[in-house]
């Protein structure tokens, strides 16, 4: 068990939510739970908790969970099983999924790039993610590049 473990409030949806996030994420799986109440699984070696727990406390963005991606299939995979069935697209690389859970679908060039040596590569490339719902990295290497 992780020393941290993120605990999710839902309103009713757990058990379907973490069915969900295990097609989603390989390597995910369901790792317990309390019957109707809580179920526990495990994405990418992080332990989350599900709990059902009512209407008072709906998810926000003021919670968000970051997908690291190696590559444009790898976030455009993300991004299209995220936003499925009733999904929001945001900005900047963020959305939610179906159950009002924030997801941050980040390219790690993106990060490269907005954290370039040369200032202007970097404020480039962060101005063309600000405009951008899905990260698109050719569309953000571009825009780094341009003069």
């Amino acid at each position: 068990m992780s020393k941290i473990t993120p605990f999710l409030w839902f309103e009713k949806d757990a058990d379907e939510a973490a069915a969900f996030y295990v097609s989603v994420f390989e390597d995910a799986e369901i790792t317990g739970g309390m019957p109707g109440l809580t179920v526990s699984l495990r994405l990418f070696e992080q332990d989350v908790v599900l709990l059902n727990g009512g209407p008072q406390f709906p998810q926000t963005e003021a919670f968000s969970f970051v997908i690291d991606c190696e590559s444009q299939d790898e976030v455009d995979y993300y991004w299209n099983a995220l936003t499925a069935d009733g999904g929001e697209e945001s900005m900047c690389g963020w959305l939610k999924d179906k159950y009002g859970v924030s997801w941050q679908v980040t390219p790690r060039r993106l990060l490269e790039l907005v954290q370039d040596p040369d200032p202007a590569r970097a404020q480039r490339a962060q101005a063309a993610m600000m405009k951008m719902q899905k990260i698109v990295i050719s569309d953000l290497e571009a825009a780094a590049d341009a003069a």
